[in-house]
């Protein structure tokens, strides 16, 4: 064997390597896949027919207080939603950071970003109990509970930035990667977009605004995106051509 041969088979990764990183891949998509699901099931199943944010109080006091097992249902699946994403994206960080160049930066951002989601979505959904909690005492709209409603709203506006930011620096990470198409770029950066401009109006969304719908789309984007890129991901192989 010459120099040459010796040097390449010093750098080409070992079998077990490739194996490892084609597992890490399947997980970090299996992850993917189960937020997704888990997003949808919250939004189409779980909370269909539920008030928007500026219907009138009267309406969001009768639906919690008749759906206490539906909204409990939600925040369960939050709370699920928390480790999905984190492991989503740390997982998604290693395999960029494994390939190196501009994607590791834009990784990074969405790592720092989704961590700052979650703790937002967390105080969401604590104020969102609130509102199940206190909609079972009372046969009124009271102050309290239209403010704790109002702060449920300006919690969830102003998670949209952080979770636009967040779709912005996977959909750039990984498709300086090569791992996904041009057309999950794009939508990335439209849909993170729209999530950011909605996220800039959360006063307004929390006074009951209908503003909100401007970041829904990119808020169905980022679900549509995860399973795409979810499904790249378990299917992906083991090892590359040499």
């Amino acid at each position: 064997m010459d120099i040459r041969q010796r040097s390449d088979a010093g750098t080409r990764p070992a079998p077990e390597t490739r194996a490892a990183g084609a597992a890490t891949m399947r997980v970090v998509g299996a992850a993917a896949i189960a937020l997704a699901a888990s997003l949808v099931i919250e939004n189409m199943v779980v909370l269909a027919g539920a008030p928007t944010y500026w219907a009138p109080i009267k309406e969001v006091l009768a639906f919690h207080a008749e759906h206490r097992g539906s909204v409990a249902i939600a925040v369960g699946l939050e709370a699920l939603n928390v480790p999905l994403l984190l492991g989503f994206l740390t997982g998604l960080h290693g395999l960029v950071g494994r390939r190196g160049g501009a994607g590791v930066v834009w990784s990074r951002l969405a790592v720092a970003a989704g961590a700052s989601f979650s703790a937002v979505f967390a105080f969401y959904a604590v104020l969102w109990d609130g509102v199940v909690l206190s909609a079972g005492k009372l046969a009124e709209p009271s102050p309290v509970f239209e403010l704790a409603w109002n702060m449920h709203a300006a919690a969830f506006a102003l998670a949209l930035p952080a979770l636009g930011t967040t779709f912005i620096g996977v959909a750039l990470a990984t498709h300086a990667i090569r791992l996904t198409p041009r057309w999950q770029l794009l939508l990335g950066v439209a849909g993170g977009g729209l999530l950011l401009a909605a996220g800039a109006a959360s006063l307004a969304i929390a006074h009951s605004a209908a503003l909100l719908y401007v970041g829904v789309p990119g808020y169905f984007a980022w679900m549509v995106w995860l399973l795409a890129t979810g499904v790249r991901l378990v299917r992906a192989q083991n090892s590359r051509p040499s």
